[in-house]
């Protein structure tokens, strides 16, 4: 009695000692979703993006802002320099100075002319060291501001270009995020089918080698013939490589979802079909002013279109005349001692306009003109089709899902109806009432209904977030799809 409780009680440990068997992980559609939103490539990328788009956004919008600046490039100088005297004669001199000097700038662009104001306040100091001796020399105030005249006015072009790019990375943020929910939909629905598919292979390996092994006892009888008894034998081999190979394609489709889920362990998921679909039913002109609102693509054709116009005004600014102008006015004095240097200062004024006229560029600059207008063009006329054709997908797509739904509720009947058959089929078959094509024939109706319901659910669910990623409206809450900054 003892040897006996030692050894359940040996058995018992060494049970514990096991490794403990990872339980699968059970996913919904809804679930894979939200994780692919979180963990999958797709979803990280378009995160980084849209922060790149966010940060350039923020730098646009600095350049409209005034900026103050504090600058100072001091520099010793110890060499000895060739030096043109007042009389024109040429000598070589040592130098050995430092120079020493501090600017604050405030400095504001001005976007309805394209120029810049300035207002600053300088000192600049020089240590003559083989003299010992050191001046200072001040600017208490400059005003100045500078233009180019006739020129391109880039941020007159920014401040409408830049904000509807932004919009439409916000947009295109949204957008991505419903592509990857259609992507998660695609990897979940395909290991749904291959699971769906393993587990009926599996079935009908089972099922096969019942019959073979009932025929076999009904062939040593001579109730059947060679024949039905060898095809039953060649049912099963056949179902028995199907089921080998129904696992294989599982276990790609359950990595490939992993994978884009970022689930790095190794644990088996078991997808759950949610079959109850929401009743839905979009209407055509109403997705398409959802669309037309809200899609990044409608903001994209927008932003082609002004930057075509952009390069024009630019091609036209560079073609002709250019002018350049620079005004300062000012206070300025010199002193030995930095106080003396603010003491009466001088007034100061600095004017100057550069002009560049071409007079014979051979036709490079019309040249130019011409082509940046026929780019315009083309751009345009690409814009219309593009915008013809993101209508027509609107329609087609709502027409699509409308469909589809009814499409789920017939392959569902269709599912449950060749499940049936298949089983009163095999139950004639043991009965000696049919035969084995019968049988063979409603195995395949039920393999086929079975993997176009699922079909049938993927199609559904691919339309409904297709829609939703060109619409950025969700239509089972009634509510805009909003990014999550």
């Amino acid at each position: 009695m003892q040897t006996k409780n030692y050894l359940i009680g040996l058995a018992c440990l060494l049970w514990q000692s096991l490794p403990a068997q990872e339980q699968p992980m059970e996913l919904t559609l809804t679930q894979a979703i939200e994780q692919a939103r979180l963990q999958s490539p797709d979803a990280q990328t378009a995160r980084h993006t849209f922060r790149s788009a966010y940060w350039n956004y923020k730098y646009h919008k600095a350049n409209y802002l005034p900026s103050l600046t504090l600058t100072s490039t001091p520099y010793l100088n110890r060499a000895i320099n060739k030096v043109t005297l007042g009389d024109g004669s040429v000598k070589f001199v040592e130098q050995n100075l430092l120079a020493t000097d501090l600017t604050l700038s405030l400095t504001q662009n001005v976007p309805l002319t394209g120029g810049t104001l300035f207002l600053e306040t300088s000192a600049q100091r020089i240590d003559l060291f083989s003299d010992d001796t050191s001046s200072w020399q001040t600017s208490p105030v400059n005003f100045g501001y500078r233009q180019s005249l006739f020129g391109y006015n880039s941020l007159k072009w920014d401040r409408r270009i830049e904000p509807l790019r932004y919009r439409e990375a916000r947009r295109s943020y949204v957008e991505t995020l419903e592509l990857v929910a259609a992507r998660a939909t695609s990897l979940f629905f395909d290991l749904a089918r291959a699971q769906s598919d393993y587990e009926t292979a599996t079935q009908n390996y089972a099922h096969a080698d019942t019959l073979y092994k009932y025929a076999k006892g009904r062939y040593d009888i001579g109730t059947i013939s060679e024949n039905e008894m060898l095809q039953l034998e060649l049912n099963r081999l056949n179902e028995e490589t199907n089921s080998m190979n129904a696992r294989i394609e599982m276990e790609n489709c359950m990595q490939a979802l992993r994978s884009y889920l970022g689930i790095r362990q190794e644990v088996e998921l078991q997808v759950r079909i949610e079959e109850k679909l929401p009743d839905l039913h979009v209407d055509a002109s109403t997705a398409l002013l959802l669309a037309n609102q809200n899609s990044p693509d409608v903001l994209n054709m927008q932003r082609r279109k002004l930057e075509s116009d952009s390069k024009v005004a630019s091609a036209r600014a560079n073609a002709g005349l250019k002018a350049d102008l620079y005004l300062r006015f000012g206070l300025t004095q010199t002193a030995a001692t930095l106080k003396e240097a603010y003491r009466d200062p001088l007034d100061q004024q600095y004017v100057t306009l550069g002009i560049t006229l071409p007079i014979l560029d051979w036709g490079r600059g019309k040249g130019q003109v011409r082509v940046a207008r026929s780019n315009r063009d083309l751009t345009y006329t690409q814009v219309e089709q593009d915008k013809t054709d993101f209508d027509t997908n609107v329609r087609k797509l709502v027409s699509q899902f409308n469909l589809q739904s009814r499409r789920v509720r017939i392959a569902a009947r269709t599912d449950e109806t060749a499940r049936r058959r298949a089983e009163v089929a095999r139950r004639l078959y043991l009965l000696g009432k049919s035969n084995v094509l019968d049988l063979n024939a409603s195995i395949t109706e039920k393999d086929t209904a079975r993997r176009n319901y699922i079909t049938a659910l993927y199609d559904y669910w691919s339309l409904y977030y297709t829609l939703r990623s060109m619409t950025l409206y969700d239509f089972e809450h009634c509510r805009l799809l909003e990014e999550n900054i």
